[in-house]
């Protein structure tokens, strides 16, 4: 298969806020926050919110080199 084939699987896996929750063991209003303020992206499909698994990755490692920082 080619990187333009449509029917390749795709790398990107998209979360929803339950599996975030569970990523990051916080409340399901901490997400909420968290992408209302823009420090965790995500995409919406219809009514759904979804998180791709880079943008946790990033969000993350943001924290990270936060922490790091302090």
């Amino acid at each position: 298969m080619t990187a333009h084939d449509p029917v390749a699987p795709c790398e990107e896996e998209l979360l929803t806020v339950p599996q975030v929750m569970a990523r990051l063991q916080l409340g399901r209003s901490a997400v909420y926050d968290l992408l209302r303020t823009g420090q965790l992206a995500s995409i919406t499909l219809g009514r759904a919110r979804r998180i791709p698994t880079h943008a946790l990755t990033d969000f993350i490692r943001t924290r990270l080199d936060q922490e790091a920082a302090a």
